[in-house]
């Protein structure tokens, strides 16, 4: 128990910070997805709070899809234990085995317009059809990260959060590009333009002026 309660705060709050980080960016660059994630979130988030995270479908897919874009963990490595062939590449034991989600959720042959951020991917009907190998942001088999679903509650809720009380906006004329440093996070870090978001019977526009600047 000690072990696992450690692993959840040395791995998991950085790894989550990021995902969520990169959500933000997303969404700032899609206005037809941050108005549907807003929807759904002023709209659940009046009701009861038992069981939200479940009713949050589109919130958590904007998650899943940005963790399919730029997984927080990019590679994963592995220990062969005895000798095997990797289609047709040999294996020997002890050789160091290491799989690339950042690569394997981009691959063309597995997925259809690969480097466009469509959430669409993890809505039904489409979800069903996605490989269980090819998505691997939390890793496979027994050594998958024992936090997977805490974590996409976590963010889900988290996000859910933000955007109910907020819009951001990528500050004009910042270059993303993620860099890999244990995990995967933007370089330069991501400086974004908050705006306090209001009921829309308390404004038109729905939105006020927050005069901040978030740095990831």
């Amino acid at each position: 128990m000690r072990s696992n309660i450690l692993t959840f705060i040395a791995a998991g709050h950085e790894t989550t910070a990021n995902a969520l980080s990169w959500t933000m960016f997303l969404l700032s660059q899609s206005q037809a997805w941050r108005e549907r994630v807003e929807a759904e979130v002023d709209r659940e988030l009046r009701g009861p709070l038992t069981g939200i995270a479940d009713r949050l479908v589109q919130t958590r897919a904007v998650i899943e899809e940005t963790i399919r874009l730029y997984p927080p963990i990019a590679a994963i490595s592995r220990v062969a234990l005895d000798r095997d062939d990797l289609n047709g590449e040999r294996v020997g034991p002890g050789s160091l085995i290491v799989v690339s989600p950042y690569v394997l959720h981009r691959h063309h042959l597995l997925w259809d317009r690969p480097d466009a951020f469509d959430p669409r991917r993890f809505l039904m009907p489409h979800r069903a059809g996605i490989d269980r190998f090819a998505y691997l942001p939390f890793g496979v088999g027994p050594r998958k990260c024992i936090g997977s679903t805490f974590a996409l509650q976590e963010a889900t809720l988290v996000l859910a959060v933000i955007v109910k009380h907020f819009r951001f906006q990528l500050r004009p004329g910042h270059a993303v590009w993620p860099v890999l440093q244990v995990t995967l996070r933007p370089a330069n870090g991501l400086p974004m333009i908050l705006k306090k978001r209001c009921p829309p019977a308390r404004s038109s526009s729905g939105l006020e002026h927050y005069g901040l600047v978030v740095n990831s």
